[in-house]
């Protein structure tokens, strides 16, 4: 109960604030619960040495946090302060197609205003996430990201709603950048690196002959807003190991030309391969 009523407090906050202050008040925020919780710059520091980069992703949680909490505000008529599209003809070209469409995304630039802006800015999808532990907090933050219209599928058993989505021709959103156990993944290489991926997402494309879109919503300091870039559809042809490395290879690349913007805090190379040691 106390996490969850803390929650309430930060967003409205930053909710009722100037977005300017709402940024300070986030970026605060950030700063206490990284003095409490020591282990998420080290995680952070050390999944950069393993990519070979350096980035500085606390503003951009920040940022995203203080825009969380502005999704009660947003409409039709004012998303387009906030986002804007690039690339939004591979969409249409996909639905053209019948199929459905698969969004690729990750922890990655703003991912829930991704979902929520599209809702807004041209329909409605569905997105896959992770129930929370906490029931109180999960059933709030599944109000917020329903607000726009969009459909959360909770990733336990999720195969069956997907393909039902696909087969209407709509969109699914999955996050496809966190690690798995050897049961449910291939390896493949992320930044050089053997990384641990889920399959079913191939898996999936490939028996619905959905389209497979990257996109992420990425800031822009020139424009001061986000823009929702979709990629061109990562070729699927049936064989997962392969699949899954050409769909991480384009994510990788996105992460290169923008490292402050990934959630470098979770411990993407923690399952490793038979004999390997631990990375952590």
């Amino acid at each position: 109960m106390a996490a969850y009523l803390l929650v309430r407090l930060a967003l409205a906050t930053l909710g009722a604030l100037p977005f300017g202050a709402s940024m300070r008040v986030a970026r605060w925020y950030f700063r206490i619960l990284r003095a409490f919780v020591p282990k998420l710059d080290r995680v952070a520091r050390r999944n950069m040495e393993i990519a070979g980069l350096s980035g500085a992703m606390w503003d951009s949680l920040a940022r995203s946090l203080a825009v969380f909490a502005r999704f009660p505000k947003m409409n039709r008529q004012n998303i387009g302060d906030w986002i804007r599209y690039e690339g939004l003809e591979h969409y249409a070209e996909a639905k053209r197609q019948g199929r459905g469409v698969l969004f690729a995304t990750a922890h990655f630039g703003n991912w829930e205003l991704s979902a929520f802006a599209h809702a807004l800015m041209t329909e409605p999808m569905n997105i896959v996430v992770r129930p929370l532990d906490n029931t109180r907090l999960d059933a709030f933050v599944g109000r917020r990201r329903a607000l726009a219209g969009n459909r959360v599928i909770g990733k336990r058993d999720a195969a069956r709603s997907i393909l039902r989505a696909l087969k209407n021709n709509e969109a699914v959103g999955v996050l496809i950048d966190q690690n798995v156990l050897p049961d449910e993944g291939v390896f493949v290489d992320f930044f050089g690196v053997p990384a641990c991926a889920g399959s079913a997402f191939a898996k999936l494309a490939a028996h619905s002959g959905a389209a497979v879109i990257p996109g992420f919503a990425l800031w822009s300091s020139v424009e001061n807003r986000y823009v929702l870039r979709f990629y061109p559809p990562v070729e699927i042809a049936g064989d997962v190991r392969c699949d899954t490395q050409r769909i991480h290879a384009q994510l990788e690349q996105v992460i290169r030309d923008h490292p402050n913007e990934w959630l470098w805090l979770h411990r993407r190379w923690k399952t490793r391969p038979p004999g390997e040691a631990s990375l952590y």
